[in-house]
Formats: C-alpha cells, sequence, structure tokens
C-alpha cells in the first residue's frame, strides 16, 4: 500500500558509539552545534532507551524490533555472536517496500568471521567502513533513485579517545554524574568532549550534504547511539546511565518543530514506528510499539514501562531491569562479591575508581530507585519496608515480561553461541585474552 499523504521518504539513520546523552540538546556542557540544530527542526526524544547497553546488542534490538534474548544477540558480534535470523533486519522489510539499502561505516551485528557483514545483514551497497561521512556525502551527491535507507555509523565516540584539544579545557570540566570531580576524570571527560565534537562535524557534513542535494525535505533522520558513555558505572549498566540513549528524528511525519517529547520510548519502538509512517506492514516479531499516536499528539504516552537487559559484554554479567516513569528496579542473576571489571572500558576514570578499591566492591543482587528523588540511582531502597509493595509490584512485572518474552535466563545460564570468546569475569580489562565461552 503506498502512503497517502507524502512520498515514501528517504532514511538516514545516523549513529555512533557510546554518547549516551551527553550532547548539547540534552543540557549538557559537550558543545555539538549539529546535533543541536537537528534537535531544533526535529523531535527530540529526552526519555530514550536502549535495550541492552551493550554494543551489538543494542543495535540489534534497535534494527529488529526485538528484545536481544529473542533476536539471538546476547553478546558482540566480533566475539562470536550473531542475529538468529538476518531476515529479521529491518533491511529486509525496507527493502520489500522498494527502498534501496545501503551501509557505510560500524554497523556490529555481523563479523567478517561469517562472511562480508554487509551482505551476511543483507544491504544492498557497502560504501566502505573508512571516513563513512565522506562515503555518505558522495553517495547523496550521486544523485541516488529514492527512497533510499542510509545507515552512516561513527566510531568517533568509543575509547580510546582523542587527546584532549581546545574543544574543552579539563581545567573547566565536569565529569559525568556517577564520578568524583578529580584531575584525571576531567580529563577523561576532556578528551570524550574531544571526541564528541569530531562526531558532531562529521554528522553536520552529512547533514549539510542532504540539505545542499535538495533530499532533505523528504528525508526522514534518525539520530541515535547504542547506549551510554564508556566510563565507570555507565556502559554496560541498567541505570539510566547506561541505558539512557540520545534520539532525535527529523523529517516527514511530524518530526519537525523542535519539539520535545518527555514520555518513555525504547530503541525496539523504531522498527514499528516506521512501519506505521510507511504503512508497510509490520512483521510479527516486532515487540516494540509505534511512536506515531505520540508524535501526532493522540497521546500523551505509549508505554508505561521499558525493559532492558545485560547478558555478555567481555564478561558474562546477566541482569535484567524495568524502568517506569518514576521507578527502576534492577535484578542480578549470579551473586558476585566484587564488580565484572572486564565489562567496563579501560581509562583514567577507571583507574581512579579502581585506586580507590572498587574492585573490592560487590554490586547489590537488586536494587530500587526512586527516579523522582535520586535521579542519579544512588541510593538502593530494596531493603526498605516502606517501598516493599513497590518493590514487589517491579518484581513481579519484570517476571511477566520474562515469560512473556520466553526469556533463557528463566532456565539458568544464557547460553553463548559455539566458538565465542569471552573474559574472565574476575579479570580487569576487556584487553586480557579471552577465552572460550561455555555453552
Amino acid at each position: 500500500m503506498t502512503n497517502s499523504v507524502i512520498p515514501r521518504p528517504n532514511i538516514l539513520y545516523i549513529h555512533t558509539h557510546d554518547i549516551g546523552r551527553y550532547a548539547q540538546p540534552y543540557g549538557y556542557a559537550v558543545p555539538t552545534p549539529n546535533i543541536q540544530a537537528l534537535a531544533e527542526e526535529g523531535v527530540l526524544f529526552r526519555q530514550a532507551f536502549c535495550a541492552n547497553p551493550t554494543c551489538s546488542a543494542s543495535r540489534a534490538a534497535l534494527l529488529t524490533g526485538m528484545y536481544p534474548h529473542n533476536n539471538g544477540m546476547t553478546g558482540l558480534a566480533h566475539r562470536g555472536w550473531s542475529l538468529n535470523d538476518y531476515s529479521q533486519h529491518i533491511v529486509h522489510t525496507l527493502r520489500a517496500a522498494g527502498y534501496t539499502t545501503v551501509l557505510t561505516g560500524v554497523q556490529h551485528v555481523a563479523s567478517h568471521q561469517q562472511g562480508e557483514p554487509w551482505r551476511v545483514i543483507g544491504y544492498d551497497r557497502w560504501l566502505g567502513n573508512d571516513d563513512p561521512h565522506e562515503r555518505a556525502i558522495d553517495y547523496l551527491e550521486s544523485e541516488p533513485e529514492a527512497p533510499f535507507f542510509l545507515s552512516v555509523g561513527f566510531f568517533d565516540t568509543h575509547r580510546e579517545f582523542e587527546p584532549v584539544s581546545d574543544a574543552a579545557d579539563p581545567r573547566y570540566v565536569r565529569p559525568p554524574a556517577p564520578l568524583p570531580d578529580t584531575p584525571e576524570t576531567r580529563e577523561d571527560m576532556a578528551r570524550f568532549i574531544a571526541s564528541a565534537r569530531t562526531l558532531d562535524e562529521k554528522m553536520g557534513a552529512v547533514l549539510d550534504a542532504l540539505a545542499r542535494t535538495g533530499l532533505a525535505e523528504n528525508t526522514l533522520v534518525i539520530c541515535t547511539t547504542d547506549h551510554g558513555i564508556a566510563f565507570p558505572a555507565m556502559k554496560c549498566t541498567l541505570t539510566d546511565h547506561g541505558t539512557g540513549v540520545m534520539l532525535i528524528v527529523r523529517g516527514p511525519g511530524g518530526f519537525e518543530g523542535g519539539r520535545v517529547i518527555d514520555s518513555l520510548v525504547s530503541h525496539i519502538d523504531l522498527f514499528p514506528t516506521l512501519c506505521d509512517l510507511l504503512e508497510i506492514d509490520p512483521p510479527d516479531w516486532l515487540q516494540g510499539v509505534s511512536l506515531m499516536p505520540l508524535v501526532r499528539g493522540e497521546v500523551q504516552a505509549v508505554r508505561d514501562e521499558v525493559f532492558s537487559e545485560v547478558n555478555y559484554h567481555a564478561a558474562y554479567e546477566p541482569m535484567r531491569a524495568i524502568r517506569t516513569p518514576r521507578w527502576k528496579y534492577i535484578r542480578r542473576f549470579e551473586d558476585r562479591t566484587r564488580p565484572v571489571l572486564p565489562n567496563c572500558d579501560d581509562g583514567l576514570s577507571k583507574t581512579v575508581w579502581l585506586e580507590h578499591g572498587w574492585a573490592n566492591l560487590a554490586p547489590d543482587r537488586e536494587a530500587l530507585y526512586d527516579l523522582i528523588f535520586d535521579p542519579n540511582e544512588a541510593h538502593n531502597l530494596a531493603g526498605e519496608q516502606r517501598v516493599s509493595e513497590v518493590l514487589d509490584e517491579l518484581r513481579g512485572r519484570l517476571d511477566a515480561w520474562m515469560r512473556a518474552t520466553g526469556d533463557p535466563l528463566l532456565e539458568g545460564r544464557v547460553p553463548a553461541p559455539s566458538g565465542a570468546v569471552v573474559n574472565d569475569i574476575d579479570g580487569l580489562s576487556p584487553r586480557e585474552q579471552p577465552l572460550p565461552a561455555e555453552g
């Protein structure tokens, strides 16, 4: 069925590693003027969350509309994980609707061990991995046949960060909320800001090309990231520091006007949203909900909870969480007397924590946070009687979701695929030699 309101728009999916919400339009002192301009022209989702705060799993959830334990990506693609069925990737649904699908830069849901990743996934064209902004600009200037889906993936905000530059002076930088204010953490954040500026310049160049070629008017731009920034207690954790993501959408169908939406949304909602916008029959495997009623102003919310999970990153660390507008409940599924340190990327901030005894701090088996009075999720209320009813309710809702989605964690350890490799759970760094995973 052809869209009766507008021609089917082109789709520019422009994304980066590890930026969370640490960008200018979310109020942080991270100058990203091009991302800011995009927000001022489109719709900014203030309460957007990933389904899994690890790289491959997050991207796979967005691109299949399924939770990682359902699509198979419970670990990292370059360490041996893959989708159960690559035909569930969004490019196949879009191609059936007449789209040419094009990839440049980071994708991280297929590895070279499987063959050419772009072919494994199912893209029509591969523009190359180096300088993806330049490859994307060349494509946009080539008068491409519409409609197209162009994925442009950046690595710049992944560690290792750039050296300190004039983007930020470490003397006047504030570290992320979970971290102490020290010279080391300030320098770490200044390096991140330098990397974010480079990212913003590259994204800006692509967006400029979109405008210069006359394609912007009928192109839906989806700008996002995989998960939180690569600092301790952020990436690979189920607090908002790990699961909160930048999500800005600009283009046809109501994504305009510099509007801000504060309702809960999940990455897994983007696939059904595109189906709704493009009037494509949604595949039966989708687990998200369309955001179009929210965007059109027909409802105040499309969901009252978001779920997230961790299985494998560098090491195995099974966790599940539910977040409502007020509460966050996190459950770990293995008793630990120390953090799973390989799941935190190395850097200056991690070194500060390790020097002050982080390795000896046991993580909570259960955690409950009141996000109204404790938005930084620093005070665990799980042991307090006054919130026992809330705790019981969220335990039940999490259990119900796990049962409804057939979560393999209900049966015990989540299995790893044959040939996958992981780090020792009691190691210190993801750079240590990985070992074959237990099946």
